[in-house]
C-alpha cells in the first residue's frame, strides 16, 4: 500500500474559480511535496495571497505555469505531459517570484521531457487565427497553447519537446534549429497569404515575428539555458518524484466548461481537466493508488472572454471587486453571473467522481449582497422549451457540444423566488443539487480565511 496521498483540485466552472487558493490551502494543510500541473500551459491565471506574518509582508502572484504551492517552503512543481512548456515565461514567472522573496523557483521545478513547447511562432499563429475570426472569435489568451497543441497534430515531425533541449552537442544543436525552422515555414505558409486583405497594423507584430531572423537564436538560448537549470525528467524520475511519501497535489487549468470535450464548443481550451484526465497522466507514471477529486466553486459565476453564460449581470460586475483578473490583453472581459444549478449539474457530470467541493468567495454575503439562484431554463429550442439538466453526449462529439453552446445563448434563466442572501443560504441550495458534501469554505483570499466542513 502507498504511504503517498493523491488528490486533485479541479474547477467546476468556466475558469477563475479559486484552485490556485485551495491549492495553496491543501498544500499548507496536508503537507504536500508536489503540486503537479496536469494539463494547460502558460494561459493559466491561478491568484494566491498569503497574509502578513512576523517577518514576511502579505503577498500575492498570479501562477502561470508554476505550481500554486510555491509560496510554500519546499513544495515542488510538477509539469507533466500534455501540458504544454512556455519555456521564456517560464523564466519570466521565475524572475517576478523572486521577487516575492521565493529565490528557489526554478531549483523546485521539475519539467517532463515529453511536454511539447510552445514557440513564438504558435503564438503569432494562435493570434492571427483568433483576428481572421473576426465577429466568430472562439476567444483565447494569445500564448499559443491551442495552436502548439493544433499544430502537433497537424504536423507530428514537427513537434519540439522538453527533452530535446536534454543535450547540447552539435547534432542536436542543428536538430532543435531545424524543428524551429520547420515550424517557422509551415505557420508562415499557412498565415501570409491569409493576412493579406486584413488592416496591417492589426498584424504588424505578429507577422514581425514570422519574419524576425534574429528570434531562432535569442529564443534557443533561453530555452537551453532553462534546460541547463531544470534538465528534462525521465519517466522513472517522474515516478520516483510521485510516489514520495507525503501529499501530491494535482491542479487542474482552466475549468470543466471549458474542457476540449465537454466544454462548449467552440469556446473551449485544448486540453480536459477533468477527474478522468487527472487518472489517465497519472497511471503513465505508475501511480496504482486511488486519487481524491476536489471540485471548485465560487458563491457567484465567473467568465473570462467570450462565450455562452446564461446568468451574466452586468450589475454584479460592478459591485464584485477583481483585483487580479482584468479585462485588458487577449483574454477580454471579466463577467460575473448568479449562481447556476443548471451548469452545476453538467458540471459535476461532467468532471467524474469527486470526492468534495471547495466553495470559495462566500464572503461576498458580508456586503448584504443578494444573488438569484437559477433552476433552469426556459426557451430552448426543442419540445419541452425547458430544461434542469443539459444531456452529455458521447465524448469526442463536438457537435452535441456546439448544440448546447447554441442552446446557452438561447436559455432565459428562471430563478427562484427567494434570494440568496447568505452562505448557509447558498449551501442549502448546493446541497439541493448533489450530495457531494463541502470540504472547505473560504471567506476571503488567504488560507487564514478557510474553514473546514458544511457548517453554516
Amino acid at each position: 500500500m502507498s504511504s503517498t496521498r493523491f488528490a486533485s483540485v479541479l474547477g467546476l466552472g468556466f475558469g477563475d474559480c479559486g484552485k490556485g487558493h485551495f491549492i495553496d490551502v491543501l498544500a499548507r494543510r496536508w503537507q504536500a511535496h508536489t503540486v503537479v500541473r496536469f494539463n494547460g500551459g502558460a494561459q493559466a491565471g491561478h491568484n494566491v495571497v498569503t497574509p502578513a506574518e512576523a517577518r514576511l509582508p502579505a503577498r500575492h502572484h498570479t501562477y502561470s505555469q508554476f505550481g500554486s504551492g510555491t509560496f510554500v517552503p519546499g513544495v515542488r512543481t510538477l509539469l507533466l505531459d500534455p501540458v504544454v512548456v512556455h519555456p521564456t515565461a517560464l523564466l519570466v514567472e521565475a524572475g517576478v517570484l523572486g521577487q516575492t522573496g521565493i529565490d528557489d523557483a526554478l531549483p523546485r521545478l521539475t519539467i517532463d521531457a515529453m511536454c511539447r513547447v510552445t514557440t513564438p511562432y504558435h503564438q503569432a499563429a494562435g493570434r492571427l487565427r483568433e483576428l481572421l475570426r473576426g465577429a466568430t472569435a472562439h476567444g483565447t489568451c494569445g500564448v499559443g497553447v491551442g495552436e502548439t497543441v493544433r499544430h502537433s497534430l497537424e504536423h507530428p515531425d514537427q513537434v519540439l519537446r522538453y527533452g530535446d533541449f536534454s543535450s547540447s552537442n552539435s547534432a542536436n544543436l542543428h536538430a532543435q534549429r531545424d524543428k524551429l525552422s520547420a515550424i517557422r515555414q509551415s505557420i508562415r505558409e499557412e498565415f501570409e497569404p491569409l493576412v493579406q486583405a486584413m488592416p496591417v497594423e492589426s498584424v504588424t507584430d505578429e507577422l514581425a515575428i514570422l519574419r524576425d531572423e534574429s528570434l531562432p537564436t535569442t529564443w534557443l538560448n533561453h530555452c537551453r539555458a532553462l534546460a541547463r537549470q531544470c534538465p528534462p525528467a525521465s519517466a522513472s524520475q517522474i515516478h520516483e518524484q510521485l510516489t514520495r511519501p507525503g501529499c501530491v497535489l494535482f491542479e487542474g487549468a482552466q475549468g470543466v466548461l471549458l474542457d476540449e470535450w465537454r466544454g462548449f464548443h467552440p469556446h473551449t481550451t485544448w486540453s480536459s481537466t477533468t477527474a478522468h484526465a487527472v487518472n489517465h497522466v497519472a497511471s503513465r507514471y505508475g501511480v496504482q493508488s486511488d486519487i481524491e477529486h476536489y471540485g471548485v466553486l465560487r458563491s457567484y459565476l465567473t467568465r473570462h472572454g467570450i462565450g455562452p453564460m446564461p446568468t451574466h449581470d452586468a450589475t454584479l460586475d460592478a459591485i464584485f471587486p477583481e483585483p487580479h483578473n482584468h479585462a485588458e490583453g487577449w483574454q477580454g472581459q471579466f463577467r460575473r453571473g448568479h449562481p447556476d444549478a443548471v451548469l452545476l449539474r453538467y458540471a459535476l457530470e461532467s468532471a467524474g467522481a469527486l470526492s468534495g467541493l471547495l466553495i470559495g468567495h462566500l464572503d461576498v454575503f458580508e456586503r448584504d449582497v443578494k444573488l438569484k439562484w437559477c433552476e433552469r431554463y426556459d426557451g430552448l429550442p426543442d419540445a419541452a422549451n425547458s430544461c434542469e439538466r443539459l444531456p452529455l453526449g458521447e465524448m469526442g462529439d463536438l457537435a452535441h457540444q456546439e448544440k448546447l453552446t447554441e442552446w446557452l445563448y438561447q436559455a432565459q434563466p428562471q430563478y427562484a423566488e427567494e434570494a440568496v442572501t447568505s452562505a448557509a443560504a447558498l449551501l442549502e441550495r448546493i446541497a439541493g443539487v448533489t450530495d457531494v458534501p463541502v470540504i472547505l469554505r473560504s471567506y476571503g483570499p488567504t488560507s487564514t480565511e478557510v474553514v473546514s466542513g458544511e457548517g453554516k
